[in-house]
C-alpha cells in the first residue's frame, strides 16, 4: 500500500494556552487529555450535554500549550462552544496556523499517526488520495459521516471514549448507552462485490431492514475496491453480511478497511 504524505497546514489549528487548559480540556471531550505528557496526542470527541458530537477533534500537548485539530470549518465553532464553558477558568484560544503534516502508510494511520510540526517531504498527496485513505480508514468527516444527530459510539470514534476517566461534557448518555448495550446504529465500511462503483447518496436495503441507511462517503480504492461508509442499523451492520446498494450486492465490512480487529 502506497504510503501518503498529507499536508494538514489548512487543517484547524487551536494553541490552547492557560495554567487551566490541561484540566479544562479533560473535562470536555471524551479522552483523558491529562495524561498526556509533552510531545503527545490524543484522538477525541468534544460532546454536547446529551452526549451528541460537536466536534471531531485531536488534542497535542505542546509544552507552553495544547493544540487542537479539527476539520477546517469546524474550527471557529469549536472555540465558540469550548468558550461558554470557560467560568473562572486560566484558559484562551487562539487560532493558529503552522506548518503540519502526517504520514498515513495504511489506514489506520488516519486515526493514529502524530502530527508532525514540519512542512511535508516531497511527495505530498494530492486530495483524491487523501479522500481514498480517509474512506478506507473509515474516518468520519464531520456534517458527511456523522453529525449533531450522532453519539460517538455510533462509530470507530468509540475506541477513543475513555469510561475510566473523570467527569466530562456528555458523559453521562454515553455511560448509560453502555451499561445498557450496543447502539442502534454504527458506520460500517462497504465493499462493492462486482458491478459499478458505489455512489454517496444511494439507497442501502438489507433482507430485514428496506431502506436500512444511505451511503455517505464512496472511493474507489487501488488495494479494496469500490468502497464506501454508511451508518447502518443493528439488523444490517453484521461484518461479513451482504446488503443491496441500488441493486447491487456489497459486503459489510468492519473498519477500516484490511484491519485486524476494526470496528
Amino acid at each position: 500500500m502506497k504510503s501518503l504524505n498529507v499536508d494538514l497546514r489548512d487543517w484547524g489549528q487551536i494553541a490552547v494556552t492557560g495554567d487551566d487548559r490541561a484540566q479544562f480540556l479533560h473535562g470536555m471531550c471524551t479522552s483523558d487529555v491529562a495524561r498526556l505528557a509533552e510531545g503527545e496526542s490524543c484522538r477525541a470527541s468534544i460532546l454536547n450535554a446529551k452526549g451528541r458530537l460537536m466536534s471531531i477533534v485531536e488534542i497535542v500537548n505542546r509544552g507552553d500549550h495544547h493544540m487542537i485539530l479539527c476539520q477546517p470549518d469546524l474550527r471557529d465553532a469549536t472555540i465558540e462552544f469550548l468558550d461558554q464553558y470557560v467560568m473562572v477558568d486560566d484558559v484562551e484560544f487562539e487560532v493558529a496556523s503552522e506548518p503540519l503534516h502526517k504520514v498515513w502508510s495504511a489506514p489506520q494511520d488516519v486515526w493514529d499517526a502524530p502530527p508532525v510540526l514540519s512542512p511535508p517531504p516531497d511527495p505530498v498527496a494530492s486530495a483524491e488520495e487523501v479522500e481514498v485513505r480517509r474512506v478506507e480508514a473509515g474516518f468520519p468527516l464531520y456534517g458527511k459521516d456523522l453529525g449533531d444527530k450522532n453519539f460517538p459510539f455510533e462509530s470507530p470514534l468509540s475506541r477513543y471514549i475513555d469510561y475510566q476517566k473523570g467527569c466530562y461534557i456528555g458523559q453521562e448518555p454515553i455511560a448509560r448507552v453502555k451499561s445498557r448495550g450496543e447502539a442502534n446504529k454504527y458506520l460500517r465500511g462497504l465493499r462493492a462485490v462486482g458491478g459499478s462503483p458505489l455512489s454517496i447518496g444511494a439507497k442501502v436495503d438489507h433482507p430485514d431492514k428496506p431502506g436500512a441507511a444511505r451511503i455517505t462517503s464512496a472511493a474507489v480504492s487501488p488495494v479494496f475496491g469500490s468502497i464506501a461508509l454508511a451508518l447502518l442499523p443493528r439488523a444490517a451492520w453484521e461484518v461479513g453480511g451482504e446488503v443491496e446498494v441500488e441493486g447491487q450486492r456489497a459486503e459489510v465490512v468492519a473498519l477500516p478497511f484490511g484491519g485486524a480487529g476494526g470496528c
